[in-house]
């Protein structure tokens, strides 16, 4: 991560989000005017990169969700029960702010995303993620997410093989 030292924390009301940009106007206005509603509803859980600055240099969102067993491909639901739900968590949102790109906080905010999944004491089979574009999919193939078979855009990762990252 090119040097600098970032540290992962959930989101605080005490960090200033007003100036947080990472180049996507739904992904920004989300972070800065959003998220605490859904946090208080207990719909999501954020977490923010902190510099040493305290300035937030990306965030990620995750929930609870299932996955149909009849959506994964048939190789990976072969080898689970037949429940019609797989439980999941979900990656709702990530984004890392335009002045801190390129330094590998991505791959870092959704390690750190996929290891509170594995080390939850909640069971869930994989972490899903809707990638907002072709890019988002291939970053998310990059770090050995699955696509489903009936939507390029939405992909899965077995949590079983995220102690391996």
């Amino acid at each position: 991560m090119s040097g600098a030292n970032f540290r992962v924390v959930p989101l605080g009301k005490d960090y200033d989000r007003t100036t947080f940009s990472c180049g996507s106007d739904p992904l920004d206005r989300y972070f800065q005017q959003q998220v605490t509603q859904e946090i208080r509803r207990r719909v999501t859980a954020c977490f923010m990169a902190l510099t040493s600055d305290q300035i937030i240099a990306g965030y990620y969102t995750i929930a609870a969700t299932s996955v149909l067993l009849t959506d994964l491909p048939p190789n990976t639901a072969k080898k689970l029960p037949r429940y019609p739900l797989v439980p999941a968590v979900r990656m709702g949102r990530l984004a890392v702010d335009q002045k801190f790109k390129g330094q590998g906080l991505g791959g870092a905010l959704l390690a750190d995303a996929l290891n509170r999944a594995f080390v939850s004491d909640i069971a869930a089979y994989a972490m899903l993620v809707d990638a907002k574009d072709a890019e988002a999919a291939v970053f998310y193939q990059h770090h050995g997410f699955i696509t489903l078979p009936d939507s390029p855009l939405s992909l899965f990762l077995p949590l079983a093989t995220a102690s391996n990252i």
